[in-house]
């Protein structure tokens, strides 16, 4: 059978543990890939992957592999993102594959996100073939983060590859441990056609371009297919496999991966997850991937309102290829039209703002980030809170429920101390501490979601020096004394940086806002005023004072009075602009105000 010489796996790391690195040399040894054509991290095609030096997109290749038995070998290579906002990816190309390398950093150990990734490909019940990275540093503990490995997945010492992608030891082994220990992919040719569609991408000349991995049947040019979940049906105008550019095939059969182009214009005709059959002889849905959990909510709007349908536009082009972005409508008083974006973390959002900038050339404005409430008033009525300009007036407000979070962290014993302190700021109860082994113990907190939207992942990374891993499941909602905390710009409420905050928080929030924004505002020739208040009571306050212009250059010689008149009209020309100035708030302050420390 033509699929036992098929073999489908991904890579998965914490991040920098070197898989684009490996990457790369296995694209080299495999012949795949030219010489010339050969550069760095050969797979992230886009500039952000390689100015940050991080994959933030999964990206699927072919090889093709002699082995040692003389047979050639197909393999399907998935190298996915090792940074905690994008596990969504690596979820979705795990469900591709039959086996997983996983890779750990000799000199740093196991981290975070190789226990989090791990878990799921034991999940779905992948083959694990772990390899020992960056054997070739000075600072490389072979042999401790050997028994990390041992201890971690329970194999044996000989079953780690030791390897380095900077010089290429190893990887010959690498490619024939694929060949031995991954199974080949299961599934029938004759059955009816069923392909998992894990990612889409956009194309203005094609329309959307679907990738898929077919587990039953064959899909050949030509074909009508239908998409289950969305109900289109479709012509197969081209399908093919993935190398560095699209090559057409006549037919993909079971176990491949490849993609389709069938014309398709309306991304929401196309959903990551859904299974693609045909409609002569229709197949069942393959269940999809875990529904995405956004972590934090904040408002997206475009500088110029006329540009909100292109946004929208661009937003749903964006979620074609991140399927973790999640958006509705929504409007504000001072932004006008624009839309509440879920995101998985802040590098997630950041990630966005800046892909809608450079690929789509849309710049935005984007809002404090916040999370639903339940509010009830005086009136006995219960209605959901999104924004802070739907809270009602303290007068008018009986309670305000928020939602709390059951969060697992697994770390060090080391850390457990400086992770509590962290926790207790943040409003969270300990509920459970259990030592999975001697190395590792995994804490359980309540905590409210609004107290990990800001910095809780990175002030978690930073105090257990990235070792520590976070996932959550939602719990209940719990009343809570929340206020609406406004920014006033000389008695001017900016909606756009408005938040909602537990009442021990506010004074400390305000005061960051305040103090950010002191330092981000350009002065003017007025003075402006930044209050933080709650209701009609300000907590904290900052003021920038005016430029001063010589108005008195000009004068030189002559009598001091010339001077004193100048400079006594200068000031009831400035009193008069005070009272009629705008306050402008650049597009960078919006941005570098989410910052807080």
């Amino acid at each position: 059978m033509k699929q036992d010489f098929i073999r489908n796996f991904c890579v998965i790391a914490h991040i920098d543990h070197g898989k684009s690195t490996l990457s790369d040399r296995l694209l080299e040894t495999t012949k795949t890939i030219s010489e010339r054509e050969m550069q760095a991290q050969a797979l992230d095609d886009m500039d952000l992957e390689r100015e940050r030096g991080i994959t933030i997109k999964s990206h699927a290749i072919q090889m093709y592999y002699e082995h040692t038995d003389g047979k050639r070998y197909t393999f399907n290579m998935i190298d996915t993102p090792g940074h905690v906002d994008f596990s969504y990816e690596v979820s979705r190309s795990i469900a591709a594959c039959e086996g997983a390398l996983l890779l750990v950093d000799a000199s740093q150990g196991i981290q975070a996100q190789t226990i989090s990734n791990l878990y799921l490909a034991i999940e779905h019940d992948l083959e694990i073939i772990p390899i020992l990275n960056k054997v070739d540093m000075e600072s490389a503990m072979i042999d401790e983060v050997s028994e990390q490995i041992i201890d971690l997945i329970g194999c044996k010492k000989q079953d780690i590859i030791l390897a380095s992608g900077k010089t290429g030891v190893g990887v010959k082994e690498i490619l024939a441990a694929v060949v031995d220990r991954i199974p080949p992919p299961k599934g029938s040719e004759d059955a009816p056609l069923q392909a998992l569609i894990f990612d889409s991408v956009f194309n203005s000349y094609r329309g959307i371009i679907a990738y898929y991995r077919i587990k039953n049947g064959v899909i050949k040019k030509g074909d009508k297919v239908r998409f289950v979940n969305t109900k289109g049906e479709y012509s197969a105008d081209e399908v093919g496999i993935l190398q560095m550019s699209l090559i057409p095939k006549d037919k993909v059969s079971t176990g491949d991966v490849g993609y389709i182009v069938s014309g398709i214009k309306e991304s929401k005709e196309v959903k990551v997850g859904d299974t693609i059959t045909t409609t002569d002889n229709p197949g069942e849905a393959i269940r999809g991937f875990e529904d995405v959990k956004p972590m934090v909510f904040a408002g997206i709007f475009p500088i110029d309102n006329d540009d909100f349908e292109d946004l929208r536009d661009s937003l749903e082009k964006l979620q074609l290829n991140d399927a973790s972005l999640v958006f509705e409508p929504e409007t504000s008083v001072a932004l006008g039209f624009g839309f509440r974006c879920g995101f998985l973390g802040m590098l997630h959002m950041e990630i966005v703002q800046e892909r809608l900038s450079r690929e789509f050339d849309q710049d935005v404005i984007t809002t404090v980030p916040n999370v639903s409430y339940f509010a009830k008033n005086t009136k006995g009525e219960k209605f959901i809170v999104q924004t802070p300009t739907e809270l009602p007036e303290p007068n008018y407000l009986e309670y305000v429920e928020e939602p709390f979070i059951s969060a697992q962290i697994i770390t060090k014993p080391e850390y457990i101390g400086t992770i509590m302190t962290l926790c207790m700021e943040k409003r969270g109860n300990l509920v459970r501490q259990t030592y999975l082994t001697q190395e590792r113990v995994e804490l359980t907190f309540e905590l409210p979601l609004a107290e990990i939207v800001f910095d809780f992942y990175d002030r978690l990374k930073s105090i257990s020096r990235g070792y520590a891993s976070f996932d959550y499941a939602p719990l209940d909602y719990r009343q809570s004394h929340i206020v609406k905390l406004d920014i006033k710009l000389n008695g001017e409420s900016v909606d756009a940086l408005s938040a909602l905050v537990h009442r021990e928080k506010a004074e400390a929030f305000g005061r960051k806002i305040c103090k950010r924004l002191k330092d981000l505002l350009p002065r003017q020739q007025f003075v402006i005023a930044i209050q933080a208040a709650v209701g009609a009571k300000v907590i904290a306050r900052e003021t920038i004072s005016a430029l001063r212009k010589d108005v008195t250059a000009k004068c030189y010689g002559g009598d001091i009075s010339r001077k004193r008149k100048l400079l006594e009209k200068q000031k009831q020309g400035k009193k008069k602009m005070r009272q009629i100035g705008n306050v402008e708030v650049p597009q960078k302050a919006f941005l570098e105000v989410l910052k807080l420390d």
